[in-house]
């Protein structure tokens, strides 16, 4: 296969929030053309795009997968939902030897097993000693095998020929959210999975300094002659728009499906799901820290998708040189900026003959970036024009 990217700007702006903290509770920063600016982590961004599937119900549950340290309690559960017969010892049992089989080291935490100890109870289930990403379809595959061997499971899974398969069902029909982020385990090498998805860190496109909200609390109970507050305190924030920004490798992403999700559509079909649910949940996710205390809950004022096949390129050096306010915000600078940036690098480096632009924006102050390609009205129409745009790629001959 060809190599296709796709490339995915937004400007969003944010109201006084604290979307990301740092150690010390303050909002994320970071220095870009030579000024601080108000920065959001891809981690941060990239979790609240895979809660976005499961929350906006942008792809099935079958189609997504877990991460998590207690992996064992997991295939546990899938073992007595497979036979309801087992008893839970037994199924923790299974499901033990069984993620051990498969290359991921399990162990009691030493806290929760002193817990136990101290008040009676049983051992607690191990757990991996790092977090597990595995799909909906690879945990079944692992209770299947688990079950088959459940007369003795530890000499079932010393075969070779049984913990080859073990290994394979953890390293195959990867998930949607595995295909597109990856996978890496530091000790199983070779069922690490290659991210099809880089997400660049979110920055200002203006100088922004930190400030804090002193703030206090009145104890409801108190008396006429009682004074003074039940509690004091601060809170770190800031305002920002933001450049966002994130590159997919499609035939990254095709190779991590592998022969697809279901046996009875083209491997270009879960392509083009998985394509239409992280265009919508990349744009329409938003981090929530500390969003009880501000409620920022904004939208992106403007996304430009670009379908390339020469390789990922960023927009962001519109922003080197800081925008400045004259008053009337940092919006239509910005979008100006943008426009022009991007239409110089298209002509420099750019490949006219194939590539496809789409524009989603809101607001006159967003109008210069219409010109940059196929203009849609709505989210759920953008993700799903670029979706089929990429499958129809997909299914032409090499």
């Amino acid at each position: 296969m060809s190599r296709i990217f796709l490339d995915v700007h937004a400007l969003q702006t944010v109201p006084p929030s604290n979307l990301n903290r740092d150690d010390t509770g303050a909002p994320k920063t970071g220095l870009y053309g030579g000024v601080p600016r108000a920065r959001v982590s891809s981690q941060a961004w990239k979790r609240a795009i895979r809660t976005s599937f499961k929350d906006e119900q942008l792809l099935d549950p079958a189609e997504l997968g877990v991460r998590t340290k207690k992996i064992v309690e997991l295939l546990a559960d899938r073992i007595t939902a497979l036979d309801p017969s087992a008893e839970r010892e037994t199924a923790l049992k299974l499901a033990d030897e069984t993620v051990r089989a498969a290359g991921f080291k399990t162990e009691v935490p030493k806290r929760k097993a002193d817990q136990a100890k101290k008040e009676g109870g049983r051992t607690p289930a191990p757990e991996s000693k790092y977090l597990v990403f595995l799909s909906s379809r690879q945990l079944d595959g692992l209770a299947r095998l688990a079950l088959d061997g459940a007369s003795d499971i530890t000499a079932f899974l010393k075969t070779k020929e049984n913990k080859a398969r073990a290994r394979e069902l953890a390293d195959t029909r990867h998930s949607v959210d595995i295909a597109l982020f990856g996978r890496m385990v530091a000790d199983v090498a070779d069922i690490n999975v290659d991210a099809a998805v880089q997400v660049a860190h979110a920055l200002s496109v203006h100088r922004v300094d930190n400030e804090s909200d002193y703030y206090t609390a009145v104890d409801d109970e108190n008396t006429d002659e009682e004074t003074g507050a039940g509690m004091i305190g601060t809170v770190d924030f800031n305002s920002a728009t933001l450049y966002r920004y994130a590159s997919l490798g499609v035939h990254q992403l095709a190779a991590n499906l592998g022969a697809g999700l279901r046996d009875d559509e083209h491997h270009s079909e879960p392509v083009r799901r998985a394509i239409e649910a992280f265009v919508h949940a990349f744009t329409s996710s938003l981090p929530t820290g500390k969003i009880n205390t501000f409620g920022h809950h904004t939208q992106p004022d403007a996304v430009v998708v670009r379908l390339r096949t020469t390789r990922p390129i960023s927009y962001v050096a519109a922003f080197e040189d800081p925008v400045r306010s004259d008053g009337g915000g940092h919006l239509r600078e910005a979008s100006d900026r943008l426009a022009a940036y991007a239409a110089d690098v298209e002509r420099a480096y750019g490949d006219p003959g194939s590539t496809r632009t789409w524009v989603l924006r809101v607001g006159p102050a967003t109008q210069k970036l219409a010109g940059l390609g196929t203009e849609t009205e709505t989210l759920p129409e953008l993700a799903a024009d670029v979706a089929r745009a990429v499958a129809e790629r997909l299914e032409k001959p090499a």
